[in-house]
């Protein structure tokens, strides 16, 4: 038994009886993603023995045919064992009804007398899944606390709800949904899940900076140059394009997946990262640390749209202006971080697929002096890679191998894969919903984002996307070819943006692949 299996075995809410129910069942989320990861929570024997799993939505069908429509995501590949598992787990839990609409209490109430004879009467927990439009919420939400919980008497079983993104877009329309939602059911509740935050390198940031005294005094404005969170995918939008012109890359990616990041790598350190009250005392911190940060405006954003986007036939406006990449230049305007840049970037279409973070510390003083070199070493660079091949790695300066004195650069340098052998191994590495799902199940509230969490983040944001979006023509993005690095002005625009502290590092360098990442 895993060390995981025996902790959660022995929590309360493992032993009671649980109904799962996903709303939006018939989706690509929950095909994909929702229904995979609870999959394999039961694989791994992380659910209560007594469980019933329910898919809702507005399309008729029966429980077999839902049955038909999930397994070829559970089984992908092939291996007899699994296929076997696949069978048995969607035999055995899941069962699907359907509705006239995300409010008809009607059709909800059919779901729970299914659910309540399922349970024989006793009182059971139950966790929603939204896997639907943000539209849609306000619907869900009243059907599910009108047919739940009103009904239930407010037994001692406990009642979670799922929230996908996107949380609106804007803060006019977050504070709308937000009402709606409150209006219904308390923020103990609700878990707004930003699937980031479940990520094997994003859950590490705090034990790697809170838990070595080394990285956390040499991260503040003495010792660092500059911060660079990226996010680059080598695919463009892929017949999601009438989507996503509707939000463009910064409300898609940075102004949640980068911006959470952001505020566990800067954040002041919490009261508790563990235990008792730490989801109040790691978010707590978090919004300290957005409310620090200084709505950028236009003039520090450098936008992008790669050739062929207008092209994909979902998109109905073939004049968009919609940006499939970004730059920001951000600041934080506290003691620890007052003068250092922030660079916040994300592209579709690019060279690669990678996502990371990159800490650029300060040149060493006097080192030109010091080793009589011109330029003096390279500037030291922490590089903490969330995907793919998660790493960490710092590049460090070294002695030139033999008669040479000259410093050269090198990594010192971790990799999951390498480092941690059953890390590629079945249920060693759950992907980012299997954790999130298990958070939830466990109310570890501090791997979900709060309310106030969410709206200050569109405090942040939502002044530059309305003025982006009043003047098109001005803030027009610049075209880029598919599978380059982005536009051409990227480079320009960062080091006048960041100013003089930053020294460039040659190109060559900074693309190379460290050596022990291109041997994975």
């Amino acid at each position: 038994m895993s060390q995981i299996e025996s902790a959660v075995q022995a929590e309360q809410w493992h032993k009671e009886p649980l109904a799962i129910v996903v709303i939006g069942a018939s989706g690509d989320l929950a095909k994909k993603k929702t229904f995979p990861s609870l999959f394999n929570l039961w694989l791994s024997n992380l659910l209560p023995k007594n469980c019933a799993i329910y898919g809702y939505a507005r399309s008729s069908m029966t429980d077999e045919a839902f049955r038909k429509k999930i397994f070829p995501f559970l089984a992908k590949n092939g291996d007899e064992q699994l296929v076997m598992a696949a069978r048995r787990f969607l035999e055995s839990l899941c069962f699907y009804g359907n509705g006239a609409s995300y409010s008809d209490q009607e059709s909800f109430a059919r779901v729970k007398t299914h659910l309540d004879s399922w349970f024989e009467g006793k009182s059971y927990n139950k966790l929603f899944y939204f896997a639907i439009p943000p539209t849609a919420f306000g619907h869900a939400t009243s059907a599910v606390h009108g047919v739940f919980y009103l009904s239930s008497g407010r037994k001692s079983s406990w009642l979670r709800i799922i929230v996908e993104k996107p949380f609106g877009r804007d803060l006019r329309s977050c504070l709308q949904l937000g009402e709606e939602m409150s209006s219904y059911f308390s923020e103990n509740h609700l878990f707004r899940i930003d699937h980031y935050l479940g990520k094997e390198m994003v859950q590490n940031l705090l034990v790697f900076r809170f838990g070595n005294i080394y990285f956390e005094q040499l991260l503040n404005r003495e010792k660092v140059a500059r911060i660079t969170i990226s996010f680059k995918e080598d695919i463009g939008t892929q017949g999601r394009g009438g989507y996503f012109d509707n939000f463009g890359i910064i409300r898609d990616i940075i102004q949640n997946h980068l911006i959470q990041v952001l505020s566990l790598l800067t954040m002041e350190a919490p009261v508790r990262i563990d235990g008792k009250g730490a989801g109040k005392h790691i978010r707590d911190a978090k919004v300290a640390l957005l409310k620090a940060i200084i709505p950028p405006s236009p003039d520090d954003c450098l936008l992008g749209q790669y050739r062929g986007y207008l092209d994909d036939e979902t998109i109905s406006n073939k004049q968009s202006a919609c940006p499939t990449f970004a730059v920001i230049i951000m600041s934080i305007n506290n003691p620890r971080w007052a003068g250092v840049p922030i660079v916040l970037k994300a592209g579709k279409a690019l060279d690669e697929r990678k996502v990371e973070i990159s800490v650029q510390f300060k040149k060493p003083p006097a080192g030109a002096f010091l080793f009589g070199h011109e330029k003096g070493p390279l500037q030291n660079e922490l590089v903490i890679r969330l995907q793919p091949n998660e790493a960490i790695y710092l590049k460090t300066n070294v002695k030139s191998p033999g008669f040479d004195s000259r410093p050269i650069q090198s990594e010192l340098a971790i990799s999951y894969h390498n480092q941690f052998k059953n890390f590629s191994t079945h249920g060693s590495n759950p992907d980012a919903y299997t954790r999130l799902i298990m958070s939830v199940l466990r109310n570890k509230q501090h791997e979900f984002v709060r309310s106030d969490e969410l709206i200050t983040s569109w405090e942040i944001f939502t002044p530059l996307l309305h003025a982006i979006e009043q003047n098109p023509k001005r803030f027009k993005p610049t075209i880029y070819e598919p599978g380059s690095q982005g536009p051409l002005e990227e480079d320009a625009f960062v080091q006048e943006k960041c100013g003089s502290i930053v020294d460039q590092i040659d190109a060559k360098m900074r693309s190379k692949i460290p050596s022990f990442l291109s041997r994975l």
